[in-house]
């Protein structure tokens, strides 16, 4: 019996909907619930009532750093739209982005906009509030580098802001523990749009020279261990190309799983406990999981 009868709910609540088809690996099963609030009020409403009826809440963003369980997710997902979906630029070229603006888009946005920052993401998939969470970036540099605050909502639908002096970022990781990121503001800088669409284009063709980017994966599998490189490692262990089901370690990047015709998300899981076994067997070193999953 659904907790959501009331209209207010009709047009952001669905049911049993396929998550797989909201994640870059594809795979994956139905959620319970499956929302898409349009703003605050909303969100808080949404939250108050799994609140009260016990169902656990997940947040998703891009998809792009998940993996979600062949059963799927007896529990509420909520994937931010709307007003949580758009972009605003000031005058005096101060940027804010809802947690769902998709990070390519707005990297895109700013080149043409002359305002130089967020080349570093060039590449990067996923959506701003996720983007933030996990701190995304990569050799060219973090999203954390370029934030003013971000604005967010903690488990009992109480928005608040958070400056930047109060945040901290790392590799992979925030201080930020409130349960959903609303949206973030940006520090960029005026510039030439052709010289940052210069550096863009620089960053792109090296990921995807060096990346299986037209592939089914999620980005990166592991975290790099202390001054040492994930993939590297995977690679000297002669993993590239291992296959577990649908499930292979990719050829051109060995940080990467590509899900292949057929595979399931436990092809995915079996795959990186054997990536982890014969790392730690060779090197002696515990890979941490960067996928997120469920």
């Amino acid at each position: 019996m659904t907790i959501f009868k009331e209209a207010e709910f009709r047009e952001i609540v669905t049911e049993r909907e396929p998550l797989a088809r909201h994640t870059w690996f594809r795979l994956g099963g139905p959620a319970r619930y499956f929302i898409q609030p349009r703003n605050e009020k909303e969100l808080a409403s949404a939250l108050a009532r799994c609140r009260d009826n016990s169902v656990p809440i997940y947040v998703l963003g891009g998809g792009a750093n998940l993996l979600i369980p062949d059963d799927g997710i007896d529990g509420a997902v909520v994937k931010l739209a709307g007003e949580f979906a758009e972009t605003a630029i000031d005058e005096d070229g101060t940027v804010t982005a809802g947690a769902g603006v998709d990070m390519s888009k707005l990297n895109l946005r700013c080149v043409r906009e002359g305002l130089a920052g967020m080349e570093c993401l060039t590449g990067v998939p996923g959506s701003v509030g996720g983007g933030v969470k996990m701190n995304a970036g990569g050799a060219f540099g973090d999203i954390g580098n370029i934030i003013r605050r971000v604005k967010l909502m903690d488990a009992t639908g109480t928005a608040f802001f958070a400056e930047k002096d109060d945040l901290v970022f790392a590799y992979r990781s925030t201080n930020i523990n409130a349960k959903f990121i609303l949206q973030a503001t940006f520090d960029l800088t005026p510039d030439d749009p052709e010289e940052i669409l210069k550096k863009v284009k620089e960053i792109w063709f090296f990921k995807k020279n060096s990346q299986p980017l037209n592939a089914k994966s999620a980005g990166c599998v592991f975290k790099n261990p202390r001054q040492l490189s994930a993939g590297a490692l995977i690679d000297q262990a002669g993993l590239k190309g291992t296959e577990v089901g649908g499930a292979q370690v990719s050829e051109k990047h060995a940080n990467f799983i590509i899900a292949r015709l057929g595979a399931k998300s436990a092809d995915v899981l079996k795959l990186i406990e054997l990536v982890r076994q014969r790392v730690f067997e060779r090197f002696g070193v515990q890979l941490e999981l960067e996928l997120e999953v469920w």
